[in-house]
């Protein structure tokens, strides 16, 4: 970094958002595989905090492409650097007193501990979205996996590039098995339970 870059230090901090929102902010970081359902887990959460009153936003990786990452490929480093990107505007959403909701595959475990490690230690909880390949196959919403079967989109997560399972996850959702609406509550009782809500 250039030794002429300072932080500039803000007239109001985190812990006064905070306190002027009434709740806390953290990173709801949800990961899986393409089609497992993290965008519409992520969104069925969002809804509940909506109807408390929470501040949130939700980073979805499709929407992100569109825009701020529009640049990068889906080669290994480009998928590093995609996720680096959205660990810094989560931890700035999290300054500003926001709950911050990420719908990413995040294949890389490195990646998603470099996330982690930007926010304070109770600040970020990892979701592991689990829904069996042959499942996300079924459902293929976008298409993509026939896609990556026919050739056409090369290093596809869970084809022909690898997705690393987390190690330690805060929570465990089994998409398969578990209704939507099941899902988003046991992520709410998770929050609960850590006194984020």
């Amino acid at each position: 970094m250039d030794s002429n870059i300072a932080w500039h230090q803000t007239a109001i901090t985190k812990e006064q958002r905070r306190k002027k929102n009434h709740h806390h902010s953290f990173v709801l970081w949800f990961t899986g595989l393409s089609g497992s359902g993290k965008s519409t887990l992520a969104n069925a959460v969002a809804a509940q905090l909506f109807e408390k009153g929470i501040n949130h936003y939700i980073l979805d990786g499709d929407n992100i492409r569109h825009g701020l990452n529009r640049d990068l490929s889906f080669s290994d480093e480009d998928r590093k650097e995609n996720i680096r990107r959205i660990a810094e505007v989560s931890k700035l959403f999290v300054d500003s007193g926001t709950v911050v909701l990420t719908a990413f595959i995040s294949p890389f475990i490195q990646d998603r501990r470099k996330a982690k490690e930007l926010l304070d230690d109770n600040e970020f909880l990892e979701v592991f979205v689990d829904c069996p390949l042959k499942e996300c196959e079924e459902r293929d919403p976008k298409g993509l996996y026939q896609k990556a079967r026919n050739g056409e989109i090369p290093q596809f997560t869970g084809i022909d590039s690898p997705y690393e399972v987390p190690l330690n996850p805060d929570l465990v959702i089994k998409t398969d098995q578990l209704s939507l609406r099941d899902s988003a509550g046991a992520v709410i009782a998770l929050l609960k339970q850590k006194k984020f809500l």
